[in-house]
């Protein structure tokens, strides 16, 4: 008599084990980093308006501003363009005095010859951080990890 080979159920509950095991590992894996990409994105997408705000300042031959609250981290750009950078990150900003709109609030000034007010934006979240400084020569905007020499 010839039986049928084929996987008992205790072997299946051991492979159904394994995947769940496997899986569970994987996902807190992502899970930790995430935060720690939501905070490189929000850097990035400040860095990348401060750029726009620049670039538009230039092509239009009018200064355009970026500003940022620090507290609602909130911002608006060029063009009108406007955000929120995630819960949970905190912002803090060095700029230019005069360019200080309201109290919680920080601006860099871009001209149409490329110069600006200049400023760091520091987005961080524990002990990470991002830092976003602007050249107030050249305007160039430069991102990069932790929060910089002062």
């Amino acid at each position: 008599m010839n039986r049928a080979r084929g996987m008992s159920l205790l072997e299946l509950m051991i492979v159904v084990a394994l995947i769940a095991t496997l899986a569970g590992i994987g996902a807190m894996v992502i899970g930790r980093s995430l935060p720690g990409r939501e905070l490189h994105d929000a850097a990035r997408t400040v860095a990348g308006e401060l750029r726009f705000a620049r670039a538009r300042a230039i092509a239009t031959g009018r200064p355009q501003v970026f500003v940022i609250d620090v507290n609602s981290r909130e911002w608006r750009g060029a063009d009108e363009r406007q955000g929120r950078l995630p819960e949970g990150l905190d912002v803090v900003a060095t700029t230019a005095l005069e360019e200080r709109p309201a109290r919680d609030q920080a601006a860099v000034r871009f001209f149409p010859e490329g110069a600006s007010t200049g400023g760091r934006i520091v987005i961080k979240r524990s002990e990470a951080a991002w830092r976003v400084d602007v050249a107030w020569l050249t305007g160039e905007v430069t991102l990069g990890r932790g929060e910089g020499e002062p």
